[in-house]
């Protein structure tokens, strides 16, 4: 009986030490592993032969103690080692590792996920982050406007060389200088047209803003119908000493003079309202027709914004319409300056501006300029986008609300309409000794830019950066931690999957309730320390050769016996 206990104990040491061989061995093939945590072998004590439970000290007796012989060891437990490894740099974007507490999370093909500190991740054929298997990374996303989406989680994309995105333009700071010196204007161009007439009756009369343009003539030629319906008007006038954009107008049997009028006010960019102030010939800014039949254009103030419309600017059908306009003494006057930009729609197409700005009045203590926006680009035939005023006080510094919104029209076009654009005057100095300028000094917007780089930060972020300058959040690498990360079971491929022992994962962002921050750009090394695993190597082996020592002494003993009993 004692020899075979003896044998059946040191057999289990056998055992025992073989696992502990096998467990050293797994963290020693593993010293380079990705991510790899090496493993710890504890053992326990087995139930011992009590021969005796010693009896309690007497008056005349001390007692003896219990007389146990020991039955062996067993495995008590084979824990994994989630202290950090180290962190190596790379040169991917992509390889990413976690400094402290938490693991990567990845989506299985077959259902579920994993959980892995190996971030050797790379983008797939379909911009997909995955793992080195070809699970996809989980994290959160972001909507249309790439804000993050944290209400659950999804397979991050990062689609290089596909994406594409357009800022509008929402914000313009303008700069320069607007002088107190100069003369403040009083009066816009003033040109008249020849006498018009209606011939739709029995006789020619005077025409009148609701006159057919299919019935109007010039009082010089009354039989001769201007227009017919279906014919397009183009309209090219010169304003500051350019030529304008041309806009055309379709003739209907329903289109009026004051349809003309309209759309050669909207051409020219005339502007009224707003406290626009009306000359003291008392013609009001903008197209209308005098009871003479004439037409009468009036522009506005400023010597920036002078017009004039040169036969041959109007034409249908390419050949000149014989509409003459004739100067007047009226010509635009006051201090002015001027200037031209870009900004750009939701769909990133850019759209020119025009920018004046002339001296509308001056007192000892102030000066108040008005501005006026236009663009030949937005939809429709009106040019105008809008004005207003900025004063300055006596040491040049804006004291008026420095800025305003506008609306420019994009209804012809797929883009976000009206489009918004706030305009910051507030750089703007009232101190010139040169005249007055005019300058962009920034705008938000930009054209279409293609994704073609990206960063991940400490916080998972991932942020991407488009040919227009624009970076953009594209989504968000996030952690799981377990309360017992011991109770994860391992699955292969540097993976875990949850344990009944583990609890289960608590997501956040790196960074947040107690989870490790992200290094990009670095893998984290396996964790096993060679020389303490050789170590233990090392005993485990002399263990091993102790309990076989104990198995051939018995088998000596029970030789001995043997050779007694013959």
């Amino acid at each position: 009986m004692g020899l075979t206990l003896a044998l059946n104990t040191s057999l289990n040491g056998l055992s025992l030490n073989e696992t502990e061989i096998n467990v050293l061995g797994n963290n020693i093939a593993n010293a380079g592993t990705t991510g790899f945590k090496s493993s710890n072998v504890s053992f326990a004590t087995q139930l011992a032969d009590t021969l005796s439970y010693g009896s309690a000290p007497s008056a005349t007796n001390g007692g003896t103690n219990p007389l146990q012989i020991g039955l062996g060891a067993t495995t008590s437990q084979i824990s994994a080692d989630f202290s950090q490894g180290t962190i190596a740099a790379t040169t991917t974007p992509s390889d990413l590792a976690i400094q402290g507490s938490g693991f990567f999370i990845l989506s299985q093909a077959s259902g579920g996920n994993v959980y892995t500190r190996d971030g050797s991740f790379a983008l797939d054929s379909s911009n997909d982050l995955t793992s080195a298997s070809g699970q996809q990374v989980m994290g959160y996303g972001v909507d249309g406007n790439f804000n993050l989406v944290t209400t659950g989680l999804q397979a991050l994309t990062i689609p290089l060389g596909s994406l594409q995105l357009a800022e509008q333009t929402s914000n313009i700071t303008m700069g320069g200088a607007l002088s107190p010196q100069g003369t403040v204007a009083t009066k816009g161009t003033l040109q008249t047209s020849q006498a018009l007439v209606d011939n739709s009756g029995n006789a020619p009369v005077t025409a009148t803003a609701n006159t057919l343009l299919v019935s109007l003539a010039t009082a010089t030629s009354p039989a001769t119908n201007l227009y017919n319906v279906g014919d397009v008007i183009s309209f090219a006038p010169t304003k500051g000493g350019q030529t304008m954009a041309t806009k055309t107008m379709t003739v209907t049997g329903t289109t009026t003079v004051s349809d003309l009028e309209s759309f050669m006010s909207g051409t020219l960019g005339l502007q009224s309202g707003n406290g626009v102030p009306v000359d003291a010939d008392g013609i009001p800014v903008g197209v209308s027709i005098n009871s003479s039949g004439q037409l009468l254009v009036k522009g506005n103030r400023g010597t920036v914004d002078d017009f004039s419309i040169p036969v041959g600017s109007m034409t249908d059908g390419g050949s000149a319409v014989p509409i003459t306009f004739t100067p007047s003494a009226t010509t635009a006057d006051g201090a002015s300056a001027t200037t031209t930009f870009t900004i750009y729609d939701s769909l990133g197409t850019p759209l020119n501006v025009r920018m004046t700005a002339y001296m509308e009045s001056q007192s000892a203590n102030n000066t108040t300029y008005r501005y006026m926006l236009e663009s030949a680009d937005q939809s429709g035939n009106n040019i105008a986008i809008g004005n207003g005023t900025i004063s300055f006080d006596n040491t040049g510094h804006v004291s008026s609300t420095p800025t305003a919104q506008f609306a420019v029209d994009r209804s012809s076009t797929s883009a976000t309409n009206p489009m918004l654009v706030t305009l910051d005057l507030s750089q703007l100095s009232g101190i010139s000794s040169s005249g007055s300028t005019l300058n962009l000094v920034s705008q938000n917007g930009t054209s279409p830019g293609t994704l073609t780089s990206y960063v991940i930060d400490n916080q998972g972020v991932i942020n991407g950066a488009f040919t227009n300058g624009i970076t953009r959040t594209l989504g968000q690498v996030v952690l799981a931690r377990f309360p017992n990360p011991q109770g994860l079971i391992q699955s292969g491929s540097n993976d875990f999957t949850q344990g009944v022992a583990s609890g289960l994962p608590q997501i956040s962002a790196p960074g947040a309730l107690g989870a490790g921050t992200i290094q990009a750009g670095a893998l984290e090394q396996s964790n096993t320390d060679i020389g303490t695993n050789l170590v233990n190597l090392i005993v485990a082996s002399t263990n091993y050769q102790g309990n076989a020592r104990v198995i051939s002494s018995v088998d000596q003993l029970v030789q001995t016996l043997l050779t007694l009993g013959r």
